[in-house]
């Protein structure tokens, strides 16, 4: 193994090449880093296969119901949401061989030069019409640029952004997306640190982290009409009073839908782990992890019981398990 330093923006890095089940990977130093993605910005816009299925009620008629979009205008006339445009040609979960990008030799080279973690920065949609029932897209990808060593609260890491195209069998662009994550390299876990993913606490939110500092689920309420509302926030949604007060929740609920998150890694977190949507009987839905059971037993619908989970010596969480029979 041999190692060379190089030091950009006032950050470390090094050259080192490995050898991990027959595969060598090589960390690449900060300015190679940069060639590579001058390369892949050079590759230009990479078109790839063709949504596996057209356009359709079924998959739509999903999607309102998922979003709580009641406007009727896109099943009477055919039309796809615009915000589905990426829905249509995501892969599924086929294991034959992965369709490649111009993004995909760059996260690789990141990850293999130590900036395993990653979070979503910046979204940004375009779109130019709307998607009817029939319409097959084709997805095409461009990676356009990279930023850094940057240091950042999570770590010293780069942000890497691509746009993505969709087009129709006519080769008319309908939608596109402008896409930035920030590829950051986890710093090395110490003992007695603050867990890493600590809430945002401000005056809109405060009261809810102190309820869960005693034990107590709180959801806000308005002051003026008493509708109950989830997440937390300066108005009510209902009657637009800025008065705010909260009720204590029962605790229990039934999971309304949940996501196994297997990669990419999370700081502080153990993969795989359920993140949930609890639907509560007071009539609002939390998002929480559900804990004390299996991955392969968790299932919609289930009777779910909030608990407490003390995280560092200051943050509590709440968290979701199985209800007791």
């Amino acid at each position: 193994m041999t190692d060379r330093t190089a030091s950009t923006d006032g950050t470390e890095g090094t050259e080192r090449t490995e050898r991990t089940e027959g595969t060598e990977r090589r960390t690449m130093t900060d300015e190679e880093l940069h060639e590579l993605a001058g390369k892949q910005t050079a590759l230009g816009e990479v078109r790839g296969a063709p949504a596996a299925d057209p356009v359709n009620i079924p998959m739509i008629r999903h999607w309102l119901a998922a979003m709580g979009d009641e406007n009727p205008r896109y099943l009477e006339q055919g039309l796809a949401p615009p915000a589905m445009a990426q829905v249509w040609t995501m892969p599924g979960l086929s294991r034959g061989q992965k369709e490649r990008s111009p993004v995909d030799d760059m996260m690789g080279a990141l990850n293999d030069s130590g900036y395993t973690g990653v979070v979503a920065t910046n979204c940004e949609q375009t779109y130019h019409r709307y998607v009817r029932v029939g319409e097959r897209l084709t997805p095409a990808t461009r990676f356009s640029g990279l930023a850094g060593p940057k240091r950042t609260a999570l770590g010293v890491g780069y942000f890497a952004t691509w746009n993505i195209t969709w087009y129709t069998e006519d080769d008319e662009p309908v939608a596109d997306m402008m896409f930035r994550v920030l590829k950051f390299r986890p710093p090395a876990a110490k003992a007695a640190e603050p867990y890493p993913l600590q809430p945002a606490v401000n005056q809109d939110t405060a009261f809810f982290w102190e309820g869960v500092n005693r034990g107590e689920l709180r959801i806000q309420s308005c002051g003026d009409c008493g509708e109950l509302r989830h997440p937390p926030g300066p108005l009510c949604p209902h009657c637009r009073s800025a008065e705010r007060a909260y009720r204590l929740a029962s605790g229990t609920g039934t999971l309304f839908s949940y996501v196994v998150h297997h990669h990419p890694p999370v700081p502080g977190r153990e993969t795989p782990f359920v993140v949930g949507v609890v639907e509560l009987p007071e009539g609002v839905r939390i998002v929480g992890n559900v804990v004390n059971c299996p991955v392969e037993e968790v299932r919609i619908g289930m009777p779910l019981r909030v608990t407490y989970r003390r995280m560092d010596d200051r943050l509590v969480l709440p968290m979701w398990a199985p209800e007791e029979p």
